[in-house]
C-alpha cells in the first residue's frame, strides 16, 4: 500500500539590487538577515545530517565534494518550520513538510510573503532609493538558471530505477499546464528568435535523463539520496524539473499530480508503455510548442503529443483512485487534484487561452502577445523580455500576475498565519512550536532533528526521524505540559540523545 505522500517546495529567488552595488550573495544575506533581525533569537540550521552526495544507485560522492558556500552563510529556521536561507547567490524559501499539495500551496504562498517583508526590512536599513528585489523566476535571461525543487516522501521498497523510468514522462509532459512560461530561449546555439515563446523557464536546461548534479549537467531524474528520515523505511524524491509558478493552481496541481502518480507506482498500478525515447530532447520539444502539437517518441515507436499524454495519465489515475483511493495524498485533496486535472486538460484541448486564470504560461503569454501587438514589437524585442521578468516581481504594486486575474485557492489570512505558524499535520508542527516556544533555548534545527540547550551539558538533540509524528495531534499536550526544554527532554526521556552541535558562523 502507498505510503502518506508528504510533500515541500523549496524556491529559489532571482534578486537584484537597484541604488546600491552588492553581489547577489550579499544582497540575498542582507535580505534575509533584514527579516530575521525583527525576531528575538534566530535558530541556525544544523548540518549534521546534510550528505548532498549520497546517491540513490548505490554510491555517494560526498567525500570529493568540497563544503557548500551555504554551511558559511545565513541559514536559518523559522517558527513555521520552514528553512530560510541564502543558496548560491540565492534567497531561498524551503516550505515545512506538508501532508497535502493545498498545504504545500498555503506554505508556499507564505513563502512569497515572507519575501515580500524581506524586501521591506532590507529598504530600511538600504540608502534613500535603493532596494532589493526578488523576482520568483528560473532564469536570469544571461544563460543560468536557479530552481524550484519538490520533495516527496516515497517507500524505500520501491526501485529507484523503476520509479525514475515510470515518472520521466510525467515530467516531460506536465509543463504543460504547470509551465510558468518564457520570452525565448537559452538552449545553447538556438538563434534568438527560433523560440519566440515557450512553455517551461527550466526546459532549456536540462541535459540528462538521471543523475546527482542539480546545478551542471542537470538531470530529469535527480537521484540524491537524502531522506531527512529513517533511511531504512523511505526515500525522499528530490525533483528539480519544475518551474516556480505564480498561480496557486498550477503549484497545487504540479504537486498533487505527482503525488498521486508516486502512489501509483508503490502500488504497482503504473504502467510502463508510456517510457520516452529520448527525454531530453523530448522536454524541449515540449516547450517549445505553445500549440500543443509537436509529437513525441516513445521507446514503443508510437508517438503522442505531450497532451495526449497527460490525458491518458489522468484517466488511469483515475481509474486508481476508484479502486484504491487516495488516502495517500488525502482524500478530499485527492478528489480536487483529479477534478482540476481533468478541467485543465479539457481546457487545453478546447482553446489553451481559456486556462489563463490558473496556468501561468498561458496567462503570461496572454499580456507578452497583448505587448507585442500594441506596440508592434519582434520576437526577439528585450521589452518582452522585461515584461516576462516582471511577471515574477515579488513587489506587489509591479507583479504583472497579480495583476493577470490568477485564480487564488488562499486568502490573506491564511498566508499570514502561515508565515509564523507551522502546518499541524507532519512533524514541522513540533519544530515550528518548539522554535515560539523557547527561541532562547533551541541551539539549532534541521529536518530530522531540534537540539536544545538545558542550561547543562551536554547539548541534548530530539531525533524526528518519522515525517508524521510531532504533529499537533501527538505533541500539543506534551509542549503545553512542559514549562521548559529540560522538562521536555525529560518526558521525552530515552528519545533523547547528547548532541556535540557546533555553530559554522
Amino acid at each position: 500500500m502507498s505510503i502518506a505522500k508528504v510533500l515541500g517546495i523549496e524556491t529559489e529567488y532571482g534578486i537584484i539590487s537597484l541604488g546600491v552595488d552588492s553581489s547577489p550573495v550579499t544582497s540575498s544575506s542582507l535580505l534575509i538577515n533584514s527579516y530575521v533581525s525583527r525576531f528575538d533569537s534566530t535558530i541556525g540550521w544544523d548540518f549534521v545530517a546534510e550528505k548532498p552526495g549520497a546517491d540513490a544507485r548505490g554510491f555517494s560522492l560526498d567525500d570529493v565534494f568540497p563544503q557548500d558556500i551555504e554551511m558559511n552563510m545565513v541559514n536559518t529556521v523559522l517558527t513555521n518550520g520552514a528553512r530560510y536561507y541564502v543558496d548560491h547567490a540565492h534567497p531561498e524559501v524551503s516550505t515545512p513538510e506538508c501532508r497535502t499539495a493545498s498545504e504545500a500551496v498555503l506554505f508556499d504562498r507564505a513563502g512569497e510573503e515572507i519575501i515580500r517583508q524581506s524586501m521591506l526590512a532590507a529598504k530600511r536599513v538600504l540608502p534613500d532609493g535603493a532596494e532589493l528585489v526578488a523576482y520568483k523566476n528560473n532564469s536570469d535571461g544571461k544563460g543560468n538558471s536557479y530552481g524550484c525543487h519538490e520533495n516527496y516522501l516515497l517507500s524505500r521498497a520501491v526501485p529507484f530505477g523503476e520509479m525514475a523510468a515510470l515518472i520521466t514522462t510525467h515530467f516531460v509532459t506536465r509543463q504543460i499546464f504547470c509551465g510558468a512560461g518564457k520570452v525565448g530561449s537559452e538552449f545553447e546555439g538556438m538563434p534568438n528568435n527560433s523560440v519566440p515563446f515557450q512553455l517551461s523557464q527550466r526546459a532549456d536546461f536540462f541535459e540528462e535523463e538521471i543523475g546527482l548534479e542539480t546545478t551542471l549537467k542537470r538531470p530529469i531524474i535527480n537521484t540524491r539520496d537524502e531522506p531527512h528520515c529513517d533511511p531504512t523505511k523511505y526515500r525522499r524524491l528530490h525533483v528539480i524539473v519544475g518551474d516556480a509558478n505564480m498561480s496557486e493552481v498550477a503549484t497545487f496541481l504540479k504537486l498533487g499530480t505527482t503525488a498521486i502518480l508516486l502512489s501509483m507506482i508503490e502500488d504497482e498500478q503504473f504502467e510502463d508503455d508510456l517510457v520516452l525515447a529520448t527525454p531530453v530532447s523530448a522536454i524541449r520539444q515540449v516547450s517549445h510548442d505553445p500549440t500543443l502539437k509537436q509529437k513525441i517518441l516513445l521507446d514503443s515507436g508510437k508517438t503522442y503529443t505531450a497532451l495526449n499524454l497527460q490525458e491518458i495519465l489522468c484517466e488511469r489515475a483515475e481509474k486508481y483512485a476508484d479502486r484504491f483511493g487516495l488516502e495517500s495524498v488525502g482524500e478530499e485533496d485527492g478528489k480536487l487534484i483529479l477534478s482540476r486535472w481533468r478541467e485543465a486538460l479539457e481546457g487545453l484541448r478546447q482553446d489553451p487561452s481559456t486556462m489563463s486564470h490558473v496556468i501561468d504560461w498561458v496567462a503570461k503569454k496572454r499580456i507578452v502577445d497583448g505587448i507585442a501587438e500594441r506596440y508592434e514589437l519582434r520576437a526577439n524585442d528585450p521589452r518582452l523580455k522585461a515584461i516576462d521578468l516582471q511577471y515574477h516581481d515579488m513587489r506587489a504594486e509591479k507583479c504583472l500576475a497579480l495583476r493577470a486575474g490568477l485564480e487564488t485557492m488562499t486568502n490573506a489570512e491564511e498566508v499570514a498565519r502561515a508565515t509564523t505558524t507551522p502546518p499541524e499535520t507532519t512533524r514541522a508542527y513540533f519544530r515550528g512550536m518548539c522554535l515560539k516556544k523557547w527561541p532562547a533555548d533551541v541551539v539549532a534545527a534541521n529536518w530530522d532533528s531540534v537540539v536544545f540547550d538545558i542550561g547543562r551539558d551536554p547539548l541534548r538533540r530530539v531525533p524526528m526521524m518519522e515525517p508524521l509524528r510531532g504533529t499537533r495531534e501527538l505533541t500539543e499536550r506534551l509542549l503545553a505540559q512542559s514549562s521548559t526544554p529540560a522538562e521536555l527532554v525529560a518526558a521525552l526521556g530515552d528519545q533523547v540523545s547528547p548532541s556535540n552541535f557546533k555553530p559554522t558562523n
